[in-house]
């Protein structure tokens, strides 16, 4: 037996209801579950949800906040590098010229003591070369003497 035989509406494809008591239980009991099930589910659950959204949002803003803190510290950390920066390019080339300065007088007194030291020596020298000169002229006869004596091969006399 065919099934779609059995009804005319069936054939045509239509959808018959029948509102009869089951329906009316059905609505009745989807109804009480409704509202016994909204304060001991629902409602919990919709609190979960609205503080998991509340906590979620307060972490980004926070979050947010803590970037944008974080964003001013480093531009003020930047800030105090550049200063330190220029603060030790100012000091190193201050010691630089301090340094250039206290070399050329250390060059400067080394220069002075070294032309004092050569006028020293060549003093020392020509006194010492003036002794002996002296030296020598007064030993000048006595070794003409020597030398022709040498030279002649006989005793000659000053």
């Amino acid at each position: 037996m065919n099934p779609n035989a059995m009804h005319p509406l069936l054939a045509s494809g239509a959808i018959a209801v029948d509102f009869d008591l089951t329906f009316l239980a059905q609505v009745v009991l989807f109804s009480t579950f409704i509202v016994v099930l909204k304060p001991l589910l629902f409602d919990p659950l919709l609190r979960v949800f609205e503080e998991r959204e509340r906590r979620t949002d307060g972490a980004k803003r926070e979050a947010r906040e803590m970037d944008e803190r974080a964003g001013e510290l480093l531009t003020r950390y930047e800030t105090e590098i550049e200063k330190v920066r220029r603060e030790a390019g100012v000091e190193r080339e201050r010691l630089r010229a301090e340094t250039a300065k206290i070399e050329a007088q250390i060059m400067t007194e080394a220069r002075v003591e070294t032309a004092r030291i050569l006028e020293d020596g060549k003093a020392k020298i020509a006194a010492e070369v003036a002794r002996m000169r002296g030296e020598l002229a007064a030993a000048q006869p006595a070794l003409a003497a020597e030398i022709a004596a040498s030279m002649l091969g006989r005793e000659v006399r000053q």
